[in-house]
């Protein structure tokens, strides 16, 4: 989908100026040639004046209607957390402008199939911020599995597993282990990015199922889960996920016919191929913003000049294998 009535400036408004935005997002856009962030949001005022100063932002508003409503605002970033997603989308989509939604795209697959539905039929370009799939240190993991470095890929597992944070100890508020936000702690912020790169890799999940808990009572959401998938392609899926382990792990490993390769879906180690040829080493390192690539891709899609690999339907596939995983769909 491409809006074709856009300037050649594309001018952004970001709603809820937050943490994620001052160093991983934000400035993507302001470096991003061909956009320019024209406005940002937040329900505290001053914040938003603060930010809006030390970015060299136009324009600050401490009211969403009134950014979505700016008539100098072509695209909106929702950039709040994931329970608001749905509700800025779909006012986003009713003014006809272009949209980008911060992962997870909601807390639940129904509404992002609502999100999806209102931007398709006013034939508008949305994006869904899972920028892995446009970081050039996952491109080249799908570069070697599409030559062939493994032979034909069979199974993709991951363990991941982390102590628990302060803020988890101390019982303080947090989004993400709230379970009316975000049912499966700490699952649905982090393995999310995960499960949405492997169904970039080996396409569609045609099933998940898994088990999950809550181990150690600090909060309301899920702090442990397993699951297995199968992909479109007969690639077979595994996965650990637990919040209140005494170390920290990030493992992937993808077994094929011929080889391996083993990465961190978060740590900044080098990617590992090995086969018959031996055992390779590749270190790439990420953007200053890690949501360069990403940011840069949009910009490319709404030109007509490249295709996004996040869109709203591939973030709305994720959705669904997470609530398959922790058994909420109906």
């Amino acid at each position: 989908m491409i809006k074709t009535d856009l300037p050649e400036i594309i001018r952004w408004g970001i709603i809820g100026c937050g943490d994620v935005t001052e160093r991983k997002s934000g400035p993507a856009y302001q470096k991003t040639p061909g956009f320019a962030l024209h406005a940002v949001m937040r329900r505290d005022a001053d914040k938003a004046a603060d930010y809006a100063q030390r970015h060299g932002v136009a324009r600050h508003y401490s009211d969403a209607d009134a950014l979505i409503a700016d008539p100098d605002i072509d695209a909106i970033y929702i950039a709040t957390p994931p329970d608001t997603h749905l509700h800025y989308a779909l006012k986003v989509a009713a003014a006809n402008k272009s949209c980008c939604i911060e992962k997870p795209m909601a807390p639940r697959y129904d509404d992002c199939l609502t999100i999806c539905a209102a931007f398709e039929t006013l034939n508008l370009p949305l994006f869904v911020a899972y920028y892995r799939r446009s970081l050039p240190r996952f491109a080249q993991i799908k570069s070697w599995i599409n030559e062939g470095k493994i032979g034909t890929p069979r199974h993709v597992s991951w363990q991941f597993s982390r102590t628990p944070s302060l803020t988890d100890l101390g019982r303080e508020a947090n989004w993400r282990t709230d379970a009316r936000i975000a049912p499966g702690g700490y699952f649905d912020d982090l393995a999310s990015h995960g499960l949405n790169l492997f169904a970039h890799y080996f396409g569609d999940m045609l099933e998940a199922s898994g088990s999950s808990t809550n181990q150690q009572g600090l909060y309301s959401a899920k702090d442990a889960v397993s699951a297995s998938w199968l992909h479109a392609s007969g690639v077979t899926g595994s996965g650990s996920w637990n919040f209140g382990s005494f170390e920290r792990v990030d493992h992937v490993e993808i077994t094929g016919s011929e080889g391996k390769i083993v990465f961190s879906i978060f740590g900044d180690v080098p990617l590992t191929l090995t086969n018959a040829g031996g055992t390779q080493l590749v270190d790439i390192a990420h953007p200053e913003n890690i949501q360069l690539y990403h940011v840069r891709k949009m910009h490319e899609h709404l030109r007509g000049t490249g295709k996004h690999p996040s869109t709203g339907r591939a973030a709305a596939h994720t959705s669904w294998a997470m609530d398959s995983i922790l058994g909420n769909l109906v």
